[in-house]
């Protein structure tokens, strides 16, 4: 089975925050080195990555060790894989907190979630989540905190034994170009182009009529970044062609349809981006969250092309 690569990107921490035998991270992997997947962690971007080879990056959320707490550096592995995992405090955590059980059974109370991959580090996993605000945070024990779908997600994609390394510095991802150019077989010649079909229009980029009063932080990010303000529009451009093209006495309930569908993607993708009022603070986060958002986006307008 093959090695898999995940890079998970995180805040910086100070340097008495490492532990003494994190501090020695290997510098970077060559390119005639590198597993066909394999997982990165870096502290400044609060984000995991799962590189595949001719697959395009994944890209995923995390929380991290909250202030004052080591957070692990350099290569490691995946241990362990548990589902429905039961969760035992460390002494520590017992120490600092005497009220905790001594356990916590799988279920809704678990604050591992439904999966946890568990590292090389003592005490150090990267798993799921009973507290899905705290994505995106520095709040965890140490460990690094996914969405309940993200977790799901990777769980089935690494096996035991994925390399892991976690960096300081901004993770190093190739562009999804560069992954599908080197995943590509080189052909002895291209084959003939297709008869030309005669193009249909760009869709308009409808600009949402909420943005004047946008108060809800996804909406006012979308609204007030040009980017994303296109995709979004582009968006709205094709769902507006699609239901000129309906007969009227179908259109009134295929625009409900979407309507409630739209409500739908921003609950979800507000969690799944970390957007909250007040992240415009830390620009790690906003910048992560912008990315996030960007990729949502995407896949929204082309899945809307394929209507």
């Amino acid at each position: 089975m093959p090695t898999a690569t995940l890079a998970i990107a995180l805040a910086l921490v100070s340097p008495d925050g490492l532990r003494a035998q994190d501090t020695a991270a290997a510098a970077g992997t060559t390119a005639e080195s590198m597993p066909p997947r394999r997982i990165v962690i870096s502290l400044t971007e609060r984000r995991l990555h799962l590189l595949e080879e001719g697959r395009p990056p994944r890209s995923f959320p995390v929380a991290i060790g909250r202030p004052g707490v080591a957070i692990p550096l350099g290569d490691s592995q995946v241990l362990r894989k548990r589902r429905n995992p039961t969760w035992r405090p460390t002494a520590n955590q017992r120490r600092d907190n005497p009220a905790l059980p001594a356990s916590v059974p799988p279920g809704p109370a678990n604050p591992l979630g439904k999966f946890a991959l568990d590292l090389g580090w003592t005490a150090i996993a990267i798993h799921g989540t009973n507290e899905p605000d705290s994505v995106g945070r520095r709040a965890s024990g140490g460990c690094f905190r996914m969405l309940p779908a993200d977790i799901a997600a990777l769980f089935e994609a690494v096996p035991v034994g994925t390399p892991v390394r976690v960096v300081a510095g901004p993770a190093a991802v190739p562009p999804p170009q560069a992954a599908a150019l080197a995943a590509a077989p080189l052909a002895a010649a291209p084959p003939p182009p297709p008869p030309e079909k005669a193009a249909s229009p760009p869709p308009a980029i409808l600009p949402d009529p909420r943005c004047a009063t946008a108060g809800a932080p996804l909406r006012r990010m979308i609204c007030t970044v040009p980017e994303l303000a296109a995709l979004d529009g582009r968006a709205r451009g094709l769902q507006q062609r699609r239901l000129a093209a309906l007969p009227a006495e179908r259109r009134d309930a295929a625009a409900y349809a979407l309507l409630q569908e739209e409500r739908r993607f921003d609950d979800r993708i507000t969690a799944r981006c970390w957007v909250r009022r007040g992240m415009e603070e830390d620009p790690a986060v906003a910048a992560a969250a912008r990315a996030c958002l960007g990729d949502a986006l995407t896949e929204r307008l082309e899945e809307a092309k394929r209507r």
